[in-house]
């Protein structure tokens, strides 16, 4: 096998250089970060004059694919037009700064949380958010972003917390069959999202990616959020556990990092910061778990 394609998401403060910094700091090859504030506001420290040689680095480093986040406040799925208005044109933003990464040579991934329907049901939160999708991609390209610039778009699979919608393969693939250029979107698979949605990774870690195969299909999957589950199976509760101290284990860790499948996908940690050296030592374990 290859090495293992690992990061955690990493803060932006001070730019660019010092994200490829903090990378270096945890031993990562891959990592996440938000294009803007968690908040929804641009950022001020990512100046776009400099993604172009941001990208240029990681490329000369050998650097897997990145998985940028786009802000929680986002909703695609909100009854308010104003708030569904809100994220398109918030996401244009984001992909636009980030174009100039892909453009450079450099992989990149937009992961978002779909949305949540608020009440409206599952079938018209579905609606909203393709129709959101079509208009950002609409919008993008009407910005004069070249095809291959246009950075895929990854639907992260949800736990199934309140009104979200993700929270079932089969709604992502709604949600795909909706967009006119599904060709630019992907899946990540969150593994504390999917146990706590009710698919059983622990027991059925074959039958569950045969599941997700059949309903939206493998190549979809871009990344993976390595995460373990605090309150497991079932749940619904989308709590993050450290790795090996949740209901998934090392058992199931084991598995996913040595799984053909999941070799060349890159892998985020979204674990609690426990100490200065958490992502480190937790990136250092799953590569530890590796066979020859």
């Amino acid at each position: 096998m290859t090495e293992l394609l690992i990061g955690s998401h990493l803060s932006t403060s001070g730019g660019w250089t010092k994200l490829i910094e903090r990378s270096h700091d945890e031993g990562g090859t891959t990592f996440a970060f938000f294009p803007r504030s968690p908040y929804g506001k641009r950022s001020k420290s990512l100046d776009p004059a400099g993604a172009a040689d941001f990208a240029r680095r990681l490329v000369a480093e050998h650097y897997g694919p990145l998985v940028a986040h786009a802000p929680y406040v986002y909703n695609l799925a909100a009854k308010d037009s104003a708030k569904r208005e809100f994220a398109i044109h918030a996401l244009v933003e984001d992909l636009e700064l980030l174009a100039s990464i892909r453009a450079a040579g450099q992989e990149i991934y937009l992961n978002i949380h779909p949305g949540s329907h608020v009440g409206q049901g599952a079938q018209e939160g579905c609606r909203l958010i393709a129709d959101g999708l079509n208009r950002t991609f609409d919008l993008l390209v009407g910005e004069d972003v070249a095809d291959d610039a246009v950075v895929p778009i990854l639907l992260e699979t949800m736990a199934g917390k309140g009104t979200e919608c993700g929270r079932s393969f089969e709604e992502l693939a709604t949600i795909i069959d909706g967009v006119d250029r599904a060709a630019d979107l992907g899946v990540t698979l969150d593994t504390c999202h999917v146990f706590d949605a009710g698919y059983d990774l622990l027991h059925d870690f074959d039958g569950v990616l045969r599941q997700l195969d059949d309903t939206i299909g493998w190549d979809r999957v871009k990344a993976i959020h390595a995460n373990d589950s605090q309150f497991g199976l079932s749940s619904h509760k989308d709590r993050h556990a450290n790795i090996g101290d949740g209901e998934l284990g090392i058992a199931f860790f084991t598995q996913l990092v040595n799984d053909p499948r999941t070799d060349r996908l890159p892998m985020i940690l979204e674990t609690k910061e426990q100490t200065e050296t958490t992502h480190r030592d937790e990136i250092a374990l799953l590569r530890g778990l590796r066979r020859n």
